[in-house]
Formats: structure tokens, sequence, C-alpha cells
């Protein structure tokens, strides 16, 4: 059997688990902005969340409906929708790879994953507030 045209790691996981894994991890970068895994995780979801991303600049709400689904963490969509992709300046490259070198037990190779943008998570786009309405008066 030849392995051609097959895209993805499995991890030696079923599919569930796999997908499970991968939203944990892209959520967990979204929130913290830089996490610490093995390096095969970190490419894998480099090339999700930065598809993610790309969504996300564009912006809408069938874009943030595709971002809710594929995360599966409203918050995180949230964030990633409202603070995030509004800070990030380039067209594409948005997450680095940088190798943190071995795991203890079983020696695997460790890689840490975060923003090439630093993220300010204070940011607050467009004033995501809604203004409120002035209360209406009263006949008497």
């Amino acid at each position: 059997m030849h392995r051609h045209e097959y895209s993805g790691r499995k991890f030696g996981r079923k599919t569930d688990q796999r997908l499970a894994l991968c939203r944990a991890l892209m959520c967990a970068l979204i929130r913290y902005q830089s996490i610490t895994t093995t390096l095969a995780r970190a490419k894998e979801i480099r090339r999700s969340l930065e598809k993610l991303v790309t969504i996300a600049k564009k912006g809408g709400l069938a874009n943030r409906r595709l971002i809710i689904a594929r995360l599966n963490d409203l918050e995180a969509a949230t964030l990633l929708v409202d603070v995030v992709a509004p800070q990030i300046k380039r067209d594409s490259g948005y997450l680095k790879i940088e190798r943190a070198g071995f795991r203890k037990g079983d020696n695997s190779e460790m890689a840490t994953i975060s923003f090439v943008d630093e993220i300010d998570y204070n940011f607050n786009a467009k004033s995501t507030k809604k203004a409120t309405k002035p209360a209406k008066k009263e006949d008497k």
C-alpha cells in the first residue's frame, strides 16, 4: 500500500480523540498565547489554527459560526475573532514553532508554539459592548 494524498498525523488515536486533542490544544493556544507540546502536535495544530485565524480576520457572522463549529468552544472562538485577529497585521505565518528540547520520560521532541505578533488580551476591538438604548417614556 502507498500513502499518497493522505494528509495529517494520526497520533495513534481514533478520529474523535484526535479531533478533541487538536481542538483542546488550539483553544489553549488562543487563551494563553503560547503552549509547549510535542513537535508533531505543534506542527499539526499550526496547520489548522492558521486557517482559522485567516477566517477570523475576514470577520462576519458566518465566519464566526464556522470558527465556533471548528473549535467547539464559544469563549475561545470569541477571543479569537474579537481580540486576537484584529491585532494581527500580517497576511500569513501567524504562528511560530521553537524547539524546546526533549521530554524526560520518553525523549519525545518538545516544541513551544506561539503567535508571532504580541497579543494584548485587554484589547477592546471597536467597543464590543453594544450601546444601551435610552429608556422609553411612559404615557400618563
